[in-house]
């Protein structure tokens, strides 16, 4: 490689060179190289990197679909990495299918393993506001109708807040995703509004609905948090402190 100098420094590629900087190395050039697309998709050598694509698309497209299942959800709870974190996730389950040949495993069958739905159980969709690092109280799930129950919950006590909340919003969702045939249908429980104060009350989030198809069935929780102001309730940083995490999967 070679280092650019003089006082005009280029990024990008001009007459087959590229033009980068570095944070160790400062602005450098090199010729543009690499394999052609052509020689990865047909040349034998590169079977196993064909196959490796293949099974990244996979887990692209089984991500993405439980992505957009629950996209009303994540638009108020989510990390900037959220993408990158349920890709990877897939991926790991993906692995778990014993049957296909490798660059033919998915999602779908790994899904249908114990250990697969595992692998999503708990996965919290904003890894700055962990729901078992907010909710102290114990839940149940009745995967018949969705619902899922807090009992006697205390906010003050058993919601770890951020400093100026004033109030929290807690919902349920109850999703079916099938994973072969890329179709799903959610549904979600009343919003319950609490103010975070020392009141007990006894949380039932009830889906409207059992939703309807065949696939996976994913029970959701979130907790948003809010200021109140002059009797208007404001989210706290465009929800950086909510939390949304998959209580349990069938």
């Amino acid at each position: 490689m070679a280092r650019q100098s003089g006082i005009l420094k280029l990024k990008g590629t001009i007459g087959g060179m590229t033009f980068y900087k570095t944070s160790l190395d400062g602005h450098l050039v090199r010729e543009k190289g690499g394999v052609s697309g052509d020689r990865i998709a047909n040349d034998p050598a590169f079977i196993r990197t064909r196959e490796n694509g293949e099974e990244f698309g996979a887990a692209g497209l089984a991500g993405k679909l439980l992505r957009d299942t629950l996209r009303a959800l994540m638009q108020s709870a989510s990390d900037s990495r959220v993408t990158s974190r349920v890709t990877k996730a897939m991926m790991d389950i993906l692995k778990l299918d014993i049957a296909s040949a490798r660059g033919k495993r998915t999602p779908f069958s790994g899904l249908a393993t114990a250990q697969g739905k595992a692998i999503l159980k708990g996965f919290n969709f904003n890894l700055k506001a962990i729901l078992g690092s907010i909710l102290y109280k114990p839940y149940t799930v009745n995967t018949a109708t969705g619902e899922i129950a807090i009992p006697n919950l205390v906010p003050i006590n058993d919601i770890a807040a951020p400093a100026k909340a004033t109030h929290c919003t807690i919902k349920g969702a109850f999703a079916n995703i099938d994973f072969a045939t890329g179709i799903f249908d959610i549904q979600f429980s009343p919003p319950e509004n609490l103010p975070l104060d020392g009141a007990s009350s006894n949380i039932s989030l009830v889906p409207a609905a059992v939703p309807v198809g065949t696939g996976l069935q994913f029970y959701l929780l979130e907790i948003e948090f809010f200021q109140e102001v002059n009797g208007q309730q404001y989210s706290l940083k465009n929800g950086a402190f909510n939390s949304l995490a998959i209580v349990e999967v069938i």
